[in-house]
Order: C-alpha cells, then structure tokens, then sequence
C-alpha cells in the first residue's frame, strides 16, 4: 500500500533513509543529501508518500512535487531489507501516475553519478539522461521522462 505520510511517520522515514543511502557514504566521503533531508517539513508540505507492507511497517518511501511545469521526483528510498520486491518501482510508478492526475507530463530527477545502480534502473524505466553538474559538492546526473 502508498499512502500520504503523516507526522508521526518521520522516525521510520529517517530510518529508511539512513539503511538506504548507508552503502554509499564511504564511496562519497560523507553522507548523501537524502540521508540529511529535512523529512518533517517535507511531510508538512504533503510531498511525502510511504509504501507499506501487510503489516503496516514501511518498506520505502517517495518524495516528490511539482514546480516549473513538471514534478521533481527528490528521493525514492527502500529498506534494504524490502529491496528486489518491487517497491522502489510501484513508488515511482505512483509518483509517475500522480503526475500524470495533475495534468503534468514531465517528471525529471537527479541522481549521484557514483550511485551507479540508480542510473541503469532509471534509464530502463524510460528516464533520459538530460545533463550533469556538480553542486553543493555532489556530482549528479540529471534524468528527464515524458508523460505523453
């Protein structure tokens, strides 16, 4: 299940977010900017969705939000503990549907290019490489993927 996330979600959500960017921080000689997000005024501002498993345990999480004429897909995280069952999937496919359900045909996101699993996985589900840049220290790769 995906649902809106609420306050009281954010513990679970840091968490999630620590096991799943761990992997990469001595590769990037320090924390990558999900693990630093500021999940609790993201989930304020409604951009924030948790997938969910038969229990009700969170398994991953999606942000996201529109600006510019299209929805900026920030973070998509999964518990390395759920990852290969598809959640990380049925989460950018939700982030995908909802996009096209505000009249929006666009959805571009960013990855580090050291995150080398990220830029095969989005190149398969249709994502475009549009450019790459270096900021705040991090060197990213810019993804963009038509709706129509």
């Amino acid at each position: 299940m995906i649902r809106l996330a609420q306050a009281n979600d954010e513990p679970a959500i840091r968490h999630c977010a620590e096991q799943a960017y761990a992997r990469y921080v001595p590769e990037l000689g320090r924390k990558p900017a999900p693990m630093t997000a500021d999940f609790a005024a993201q989930i304020a501002a409604g951009s924030v969705y948790v997938a969910t498993d038969e229990h009700a345990t969170l398994e991953g999480f999606v942000v996201f939000y529109a600006e510019d004429g299209h929805v900026l897909l920030e973070n998509v995280a999964v518990l390395p503990s759920a990852a290969g069952r598809g959640v990380g999937k049925s989460l950018i496919s939700f982030c995908e549907h909802t996009t096209r359900q505000l009249g929006i045909n666009a959805v571009h996101l960013y990855t580090n290019e050291k995150m080398t699993d990220n830029l095969s996985m989005y190149a398969k589900l249709g994502y475009v490489e549009v450019g790459r840049r270096t900021e705040q220290g991090f060197k990213r790769v810019y993804f963009e993927k038509s709706l129509r």
